[in-house]
């Protein structure tokens, strides 16, 4: 695996659960996990992503993988009031998984392989991991596609010692682009693509308001490893900050911002 840029302190493990809330609206209308009893979810983390999906299907029964201890420990808090028949976590590296249940008929990876140095592991994987006709759902960055008016020098350079220094830990800040030959390697058929995310200007106020605040603590999230790594210094963290604050009362302001999701199907 690679090294996770933003950490596993209490201030990120709680970003995580506020991410899931936020985007959960821009994620799930084209996650169909109707009629699928025991899905696989890969990197569950704090089990925030978990969480929608328990709510969203009543009758799933998930099996979550994690790698990191301390992410598992504050999942165990998150999901305390799920039956442990529902939801199940399993410490294990995803691009090595080794379960004993080997019969799942869906699985969902969300804002995971983008932190993974060895992707194809992970889907082949999940691959072995699922029944005939079984379906996978997929969620991943893309990073390159970040837009935003006016031009902001300090987030900018950010931005960029923030991309940079995941690829140098063994990730992808583009991997959502690599989803469909990652999935038709793996032998996966009836792949579909689709993109999302958000375009945002000053007809939305309020929405440009709130993503712009997080998308700070998403940058700042990472800073004292960007710090550590000698990417950027503190001077930087507050002109990113300043950028990001000034952007959002700019008369003129654009936020833009991509994602990639994949579904494919065992045959």
């Amino acid at each position: 695996m690679g090294n996770y840029i933003h950490g596993y302190l209490t201030g990120e493990q709680d970003r995580l659960l506020e991410q899931a809330g936020m985007l959960a609206s821009l994620i799930y209308p084209w996650v169909d996990f109707a009629g699928r009893n025991k899905v696989l979810e890969v990197g569950s983390g704090v089990g925030a992503q978990t969480k929608v999906l328990l709510e969203l299907y009543p009758e799933m029964h998930l099996t979550c993988v994690e790698l990191e201890a301390s992410q598992i420990e504050k999942a165990r808090i998150n999901l305390q009031n799920y039956a442990s028949s529902r939801v199940q976590i399993i410490q294990q590296d995803a691009q090595n998984l080794d379960l004993e249940e080997k019969k799942y008929d869906g699985a969902f990876i969300c804002w995971v392989l983008e932190h993974v140095s060895q992707p194809q592991l992970v889907i082949d994987s999940v691959f072995n991991h699922l029944l005939p006709g079984g379906i996978v759902y997929i969620t991943e960055v893309f990073n390159s596609s970040f837009h935003y008016f006016p031009q902001c020098d300090g987030l900018a350079a950010y931005y960029n010692a923030f991309n940079e220094l995941q690829k140098e830990n063994g990730g992808n800040p583009d991997i959502g682009l690599q989803l469909g030959n990652l999935l038709k390697k793996s032998g996966f058929e009836n792949i579909e693509l689709k993109p999302g995310g958000l375009h945002l200007d000053q007809s939305q106020p309020a929405r440009l308001k709130q993503m712009v605040e997080y998308w700070k603590k998403l940058m700042k999230s990472a800073a004292e490893e960007l710090i550590l790594w000698g990417k950027i210094d503190q001077a930087t963290v507050k002109a990113m900050e300043t950028d990001l604050d000034q952007l959002a009362q700019h008369p003129e302001a654009v936020f833009f911002y991509q994602f990639i999701q994949a579904k494919a199907f065992k045959p």
